[in-house]
């Protein structure tokens, strides 16, 4: 087997470096020497369980990257997100205006993360189609456990995340799932219920509707929800401007004074509430680098700050500044 993945390895015309591992004695290391066979030049001989002989591999490795590959573009990437059998291609073809992926009533068609670059009406980003993800349960093939994989990569290397919804069977458990990990990744969310032309189309319903999911996705309820219908092309582009705006309020910074000139009359209407006669004040705040908005809150006792404080900021800094579709992140140290 060696051998012959050895023989596919030729065949591509890319860079190989042959690695033994489990060397973890003076006998194993004589038998390294077999691999010499494989025609691929220097044999790394090392062992993951204790480390040895890795650093010739690295060093290797550095040696050989091509310093003048261009950098990956930093395009917006979507990910198209839901159930089997929500409208995900459905969804993709519509907005690419051409038959790219395979739409069928039978769920399960989509296997693979299938990456597309959209570029018109003067917009350009990534859009992701993936597989339904099912709870892990239900999931018996091999092949479709590699796809929910696959889809969660995808996830995790998205920007911005459109989950779909079916209006019919309402708002799942596996729903939420997807939603949470979106959450939990940093990620920004748009709930887009689809299929909305086979559902009853009036504004109450569609009130109601919204209500129900802000009521079970609680407390992170500053989400865009839209309801669209993939097949009519009923606001699928509506849904593309929203998702470009999280997009933007994902990347949004705010500066350190004006963000402690808000913070300042923020904890002047509502104080932190004292813990065992123990005041907590925050006296500074700034916003951490990275691809989601985090803060930091430097105060006496960090430790004393509750839950539903940290709520309250976290609205308060909604109210003030535009962060609607994503998740902020707040965090407490000692000052």
């Amino acid at each position: 087997l060696d051998s012959s993945f050895a023989d596919l390895l030729r065949r591509t015309n890319k860079p190989v470096l042959v690695v033994a591992n489990k060397v973890d004695n003076v006998q194993r290391q004589a038998e390294v020497a077999q691999f010499y066979g494989l025609g691929f030049g220097e044999i790394f001989a090392l062992s993951s369980i204790n480390g040895s002989g890795t650093g010739e591999l690295l060093d290797t490795i550095v040696e050989r990257l091509d310093p003048s590959e261009e950098p990956k573009d930093e395009l917006p990437r979507f990910a198209i997100l839901g159930r089997p059998n929500v409208g995900k291609s459905t969804l993709t073809n519509a907005l690419l205006g051409e038959e790219r992926h395979i739409v069928s009533d039978i769920a399960g068609t989509t296997r693979d993360a299938v990456d597309t670059l959209y570029n018109k009406f003067g917009k350009k980003f990534w859009l992701i189609d993936t597989a339904g993800i099912r709870k892990k349960g239900k999931v018996t093939e091999d092949l479709e456990f590699y796809s929910v994989l696959r889809a969660i990569r995808a996830l995790e290397t998205a920007d911005v995340c459109f989950v779909l919804i079916d209006p019919i069977e309402g708002l799942q458990s596996q729903d939420l799932n997807i939603i949470s990990l979106a959450i939990k990744r940093r990620k920004g969310v748009v709930i887009l219920v689809n299929k909305w032309d086979i559902a009853e189309r009036t504004q109450l319903v569609a009130d109601e509707y919204r209500k129900a999911i802000l009521a079970k996705i609680a407390p992170f309820t500053d989400v865009p929800i839209l309801f669209i219908s993939a097949l009519d092309r009923t606001r699928i582009h509506k849904a593309l401007e929203v998702g470009l705006e999280v997009f933007e309020n994902r990347a949004r910074r705010i500066s350190t004074s004006k963000l402690n000139e808000v913070m300042q009359v923020i904890t002047e209407a509502y104080a932190p509430p004292a813990v065992k006669g123990k005041f907590v004040k925050i006296k500074y705040a700034t916003q951490l680098p990275g691809h989601a908005p985090m803060f930091a809150m430097f105060t006496n006792h960090p430790q004393y700050v509750k839950e539903n404080y940290r709520r309250y900021l976290e609205n308060k800094l909604r109210e003030h500044f535009e962060f609607t579709g994503v998740p902020i992140s707040i965090f407490f140290r000692q000052k």
